[in-house]
């Protein structure tokens, strides 16, 4: 096979994974049948320019990266970086696990507040969690969660998720693979109720304020309302989101109301 479509196949099929992507959701956004998709990533289907245009604009990324993953993002556990070699073309993120208790009780809170509702799928939990950490850290300067979010096509992708989220299965909650609406679904219900004594009432206020306001929103909605928040706005596709252009947020976004010398 042509080393040029060897290295396309492999990565498309990388991108795809990190944001999330089914071969199903993928195939409808291209508005091809999820075997030839299958067949682009093993490389036995040649890819146009048009489907690549297509693909860079699905992905929000330059033809360039696609073409070329020049750094890798892996996320590190803290009990795990001892045993973990490190790439040179690798970013890491290391997790400490004051920041996995607080990621992992945040997210019980919400799934057992919200999580059976049907829409409430990956999708949507990555922005409720996105909103949570993003609010909070506007209005009190100060983490929450502290995760790290990634700008991708779909919105912010929280990039410790899926490692601690795997950690948690058959303990903390459960995984169901389904559909909502004919479009592929990871749902998670709770086995537990959360350890409260890990959130505190001021964490908890604005964990509810976010789902009362977000919570109702399909995956397409709440992704759509992401993509107007200057944090996501002003990144550059693919990076880290930086807490700190918070602070530049304008209406409806915005948490603090500056006319006001009392901010709760």
């Amino acid at each position: 096979m042509d080393m040029f479509y060897k290295r396309l196949s492999k990565n498309i099929k990388t991108i795809r994974k990190k944001l999330g992507l089914s071969q199903e959701t993928l195939a409808k956004e291209l508005s091809i049948n999820r075997v030839a998709i299958s067949q682009i990533e093993n490389g036995d289907r040649n890819i146009s320019a048009e489907e690549i245009a297509k693909l860079s604009r699905i992905f929000n990324i330059t033809a360039d990266v696609l073409l070329n993953l020049d750094k890798d993002i892996e996320v590190v556990l803290e009990k795990s970086i001892e045993n973990k070699p490190r790439n040179k073309n690798e970013i890491r993120i290391s997790v400490p696990q004051k920041n996995i208790r607080k990621f992992k009780e945040v997210l019980l809170y919400i799934l057992n507040k919200v999580g059976s509702k049907p829409h409430i799928g990956e999708t949507v939990l990555y922005k409720l969690l996105y909103f949570i950490d993003f609010n909070y850290y506007e209005k009190y300067e100060e983490q929450l969660i502290g995760a790290t979010y990634i700008k991708n096509h779909f919105g912010p992708t929280p990039k410790e998720f899926v490692k601690i989220v795997k950690n948690m299965e058959g303990k903390d909650l459960t995984k169901i693979r389904e559909s909502y609406f004919q479009y592929p679904q990871n749902k998670y219900l709770p086995l537990r109720v959360p350890d409260l004594s890990e959130i505190t009432a001021q964490e908890q206020k604005v964990i509810d304020d976010v789902l009362n306001a977000l919570s109702d929103m399909n995956a397409t909605q709440i992704s759509d309302y992401s993509h107007n928040d200057v944090p996501w706005r002003t990144a550059s596709a693919g990076a880290i989101i930086d807490y700190e252009s918070v602070f530049y947020r304008t209406q409806p976004y915005s948490m603090r109301d500056y006319s006001d010398e009392d901010i709760q």
